[in-house]
């Protein structure tokens, strides 16, 4: 078989790794159980191109490197049971590799700066399905190594995770390459470290918390590829410890990034598995927002009005658990705006206006960001109201702000407006925008 096109070799590139990568993994492996083995990359390259099959041992250490659940392997013939070359699947030893992906995709960037392609909608929407009708586990299996992380480790682990997440726009930009290393550390000691049921619990949650900032970071710098793998990265932690509302969280931003890339209906069809499994109110409010302004951009208007609907008598409505973090921040101003963009995609434009203008008031001054990409929404409805004078101020203020701060999510859709200010060079503001947004 031609070497590239083995499935060994399809999984191994997907996930990032070289042949020694792979055989160092394996080796990894079998050193956790206490075990060796003498893989190297030669033994690899035999297994891809000169038709060996490995022996059952190495299989074992190959499926969990992959994060293949034991009882699949065997169940069909070398290599039929190694996963796609895509989406790594939930398994009880999926963790791991997925947040390990995510960092060698990182690493790839910056290394030989490649470019990685994003997640296929099909198999995000396969990965949503998979997490809405699965139960969750957690790996407690004893570990080889006799050293045991303890309570004192962990929360100083978790105090500088919340630390480092809740610094604002502007001072998170020269922090990223903190949280990615507080990430390592942690799935570092989730794979090999040794620790009671409850504290494996926390490390899994502070992963997926780490894992869903560095997504975000990598998204608002327009690295679709390595933000949806953190995103999935972290849902794989969620999933572990039955952490419902987080991985409806991670999956809501999975369907976040793919409305903003132009493609509402796997965000959609994501949202709506979400959905099914997802507990507090709040979390609620939030994934019907963002389903509503996927089936407004598909024009859908009843659907859209239910949605709303649906998102506003959610939101603030009583629950005996505390707001989850991830969502405390949605608020009634973010209700106006997204319920006014869902109404301007739908025609309704002069409504649409007033709820945003409704949205920019209420925001707090602490979020600069949102109050950036509301600023935009803002211009762009002045536009479609033939108003490019006011549009253009806001759209200048949206600029100013994403610069200051440091977001260039925000740059890039004010930009995305220039075209439609070019008929209006004459207008108020409008050349010093297009100057300002040219640089």
């Amino acid at each position: 078989m031609d070497v590239n096109s083995h499935p060994l070799a399809l999984v191994r590139a997907a996930w990032g790794m070289t042949r020694v990568d792979l055989a160092r993994e394996i080796r990894a492996v079998a050193a956790r159980r206490g075990l060796r083995s003498g893989c190297d990359k030669a033994r690899v390259l035999k297994w891809e191109a000169k038709g060996v099959t490995p022996d059952p041992d190495s299989q074992e250490y190959i499926a969990e490197v992959f994060g293949v659940p034991p009882e699949d392997v065997g169940i069909t013939a070398w290599p039929n049971w190694l996963p796609d070359a895509g989406v790594i699947p939930l398994g009880p030893t999926s963790t791991v590799p997925a947040m390990r992906e995510a960092m060698r995709a990182s690493m790839d960037r910056t290394r030989r700066r490649a470019v990685l392609s994003a997640i296929s909608g099909t198999a995000l929407i396969a990965l949503s399905g998979a997490w809405a009708s699965t139960d969750s586990w957690l790996e407690t299996a004893e570990r080889a190594d006799d050293t045991r992380i303890g309570e004192d480790v962990v929360a100083l682990l978790e105090d500088t995770g919340a630390r480092l997440a809740a610094l604002a726009t502007q001072e998170r930009q020269h922090t990223a390459p903190l949280i990615d290393a507080h990430l390592a550390t942690v799935t570092d000691l989730i794979a090999d470290g040794r620790y009671a049921p409850q504290l494996g619990v926390r490390l899994h949650a502070l992963a997926a918390s780490l894992s869903q900032t560095a997504a975000w970071h990598r998204f608002d710098y327009g690295r679709h590829g390595e933000a949806a793998r953190y995103w999935v990265a972290g849902l794989h932690s969620a999933h572990a410890i039955g952490d419902r509302d987080m991985g409806a969280a991670l999956l809501s931003d999975l369907a976040y990034q793919a409305s903003w890339r132009g493609d509402p209906q796997t965000a959609v069809h994501i949202l709506e598995r979400a959905l099914t499994r997802t507990h507090h109110p709040a979390a609620q409010s939030l994934l019907h927002l963002r389903l509503a302004r996927a089936l407004a951009a598909q024009g859908d208007r009843r659907s859209t009005l239910r949605s709303i609907a649906a998102a506003e008598q959610l939101l603030g409505a009583p629950a005996a658990d505390p707001v989850p973090a991830w969502c405390s921040w949605l608020s009634e101003a973010d209700l106006a705006v997204d319920s006014g963009q869902c109404l301007a995609d739908l025609g309704d434009i002069r409504r649409a206006d007033g709820l945003i203008e409704e949205g920019q008031a209420l925001l707090p001054g602490s979020r600069d960001k949102t109050r950036g990409v509301f600023a935009a929404y803002r211009a762009r409805t002045y536009l479609d109201l033939g108003e490019p004078d006011l549009a253009a101020a806001a759209a200048s203020e949206s600029l100013e702000l994403a610069q200051r701060i440091g977001a260039p999510r925000c740059v890039e859709l004010v930009r995305s407006l220039t075209p439609r200010f070019e008929t209006f060079r004459e207008a108020e503001g409008v050349s010093e925008l297009l100057a300002r947004a040219a640089a």
